[in-house]
């Protein structure tokens, strides 16, 4: 029996006016929180504001212009990518060896995978308040773990040569938790037949690992390796908490740079400020484009 075309075209029509309608509270949410912004964000980024942040006229790409020719700004950048470096590939490497390691049959396996696991149950802003009390030169734990060698106090935070470094490392305590969540769930996923295949043609160790189980986990260490450069590029919190930028702007992110043009001591040169989210959209894009471009074709999707 075939249905008429009329009742097949009222049908589709009607499937059509449902999807849409369950899309809509989903579309209201992008166009609020995220295309709206970005709109925003383009036309203030061409536009100058005067003290108060209102937006007093056309100015075409003077912002960009005057961002490139700031040294501040090239040293921003540079604290950027450095510190997306510093984070993004030692979490992963710290989460793939623990991973690895709790692959193996050892006793309150459960207890040691919960536990390296608990640092992403912590939020941005209690890991930092804790990391600034460990890194505290007067009172903290690891000055005082350092006093008992003979090592004078270490300034973590304050130490122009340390700063970036110590907030590197407390953004890879944070990140380390989630990386792990994800390739053990790779990990577990391996099939036991190639597993066991394997073996029985004589590969064990660091030759089982490095030849069979690496090729087997390489999408979610791609996805890891995407997800934590956006998110490190995006970093804010840790930043904001442990070392306000300083000192001498050497933990000074591009985001951070945004909030302070835009919002901090008072600044509202909006305009300048929407520059730098352009240029840092600019960056996530280019950056992510490379990684699929050059990553993903050792990517082994079985």
């Amino acid at each position: 029996m075939t249905v008429p075309t009329t009742a097949a075209g009222k049908g589709r029509g009607r499937g059509s006016w449902l999807a849409l309608a369950y899309l809509l509270p989903a579309l209201a949410v992008f166009g609020v929180f995220i295309f709206w912004p970005l709109v925003k964000s383009v036309l203030l980024s061409v536009q100058g504001t005067d003290i108060l942040g209102n937006p007093s006229g056309f100015v075409g790409f003077v912002n960009y212009s005057k961002l490139f020719s700031d040294e501040d700004f090239l040293k921003v950048l540079w604290v950027t990518f450095a510190f997306t470096v510093l984070t993004v590939l030692p979490s992963i490497a710290i989460a793939l060896f623990l991973g690895l390691l709790l692959q193996s049959r050892i006793r309150g396996v459960r207890f040691f995978r919960t536990a390296f696991a608990l640092p992403f149950a912590f939020s941005v802003a209690t890991a930092s308040v804790i990391f600034g009390v460990l890194y505290n030169p007067a009172s903290g734990v690891l000055n005082g773990l350092l006093s008992h060698v003979g090592v004078d106090k270490v300034h973590w935070l304050t130490d122009p040569d340390l700063a970036l470094w110590s907030v590197s490392a407390a953004t890879v305590w944070m990140q380390v938790g989630y990386n792990l969540l994800v390739i053990s769930a790779g990990l577990g996923a391996l099939p036991d037949d190639v597993i066991e295949a394997a073996r029985l043609d004589g590969a064990s160790g660091l030759r089982l690992q490095r030849s069979i189980i690496m090729p087997l986990i390489t999408p979610q260490l791609f996805f890891l390796v995407v997800v934590g450069t956006i998110h490190s590029l995006q970093s804010f919190g840790q930043i904001k908490i442990l070392t306000v930028g300083g000192p001498e702007g050497r933990t000074t992110t591009l985001v951070y740079s945004i909030y302070e043009q835009a919002f901090a001591n008072n600044n509202s040169n909006y305009g300048y400020a929407s520059a730098q989210a352009m240029v840092l959209l600019l960056v996530v894009l280019v950056i992510t484009a490379l990684q699929f471009g050059v990553l993903e074709r050792k990517v082994f999707y079985r």
